[in-house]
């Protein structure tokens, strides 16, 4: 039962960490809507992983940025730590792995969209955590944590941390569809000190949104808002109204 022996190895490289207990890893992956469809029942699911991973992930956040930050106060830090571990920054590193096709989910929960949802994304994460601090400690669940969350800690020390419109526009098309939601930078304007990009937002060969900012990733967020706000107006209106053909 589960993942072939060789996407274990690939999640494994992409985690930099290789489990000495390869049951914990299984577990980590096992969402509770496998196990209530499996004849299995006595399969265990990631739901205690999640709540150990959960606090795992908590100390280790909070005491990097207490030691990183001696001049900010207990507020400032709180909300730094909040920006970190919620749900779209976790979703955003699950992405990163492409962690949505390693976890074995009932077949319900497939056919609604799972693997692309923000919650279980976040919740698997966690689960990853708190099997790591199983199966080698806080020292080595503090090295894969800092590095799977420098991205997401690097935009919340320089006030980059935004709503993630990206993930909840791909969460909501792939209700629907198993494309994929995709980003092109169609133009620059300006110098290279205060350049201005542009994106549009692609789904199944339509464009759904355009953006403008001053980082590619900022373009990609706005096109991303637009998009959710036009998608939204349709919806209103009891129709789809799809932008050009690509």
């Amino acid at each position: 039962m589960g993942k072939p022996v060789t996407d274990m190895q690939k999640l494994q490289l992409l985690l930099q960490y290789r489990w000495h207990d390869q049951s914990l890893l299984h577990q980590a992956l096992v969402h509770s809507s496998f196990t209530y469809e499996s004849r299995d029942r006595e399969e265990f699911n990631n739901e205690r992983l999640e709540f150990l991973g959960d606090a795992v992930l908590q100390i280790i956040v909070s005491e990097h940025y207490y030691k990183l930050f001696d001049d900010k106060t207990e507020g400032e830090l709180s909300k730094m730590r909040a920006l970190t571990v919620c749900e779209t920054s976790l979703a955003r590193v699950a992405r990163s792995l492409e962690l949505g096709r390693f976890i074995l989910l009932g077949r319900g929960e497939e056919r609604t969209g799972g693997r692309a949802r923000t919650s279980l994304l976040a919740d698997a994460v966690e689960a990853l955590l708190g099997s790591i601090y199983l199966d080698a400690g806080l020292e080595e669940s503090r090295r894969v944590t800092l590095r799977l969350l420098a991205d997401v800690m690097e935009d919340v020390i320089t006030g980059q941390a935004i709503q993630d419109y990206k993930s909840e526009l791909q969460e909501l098309l792939q209700r629907d569809s198993t494309e994929p939601v995709t980003y092109r930078i169609v133009d620059e304007s300006g110098p290279d000190h205060d350049k201005v990009f542009t994106a549009v937002v692609v789904h199944l060969g339509i464009r759904l949104g355009e953006g403008r900012g001053r980082s590619k990733k900022e373009a990609e967020q706005q096109a991303a808002r637009m998009a959710m706000e036009k998608l939204a107006e349709d919806e209103r209106a009891g129709g789809v109204k799809n932008g050009p053909v690509w």
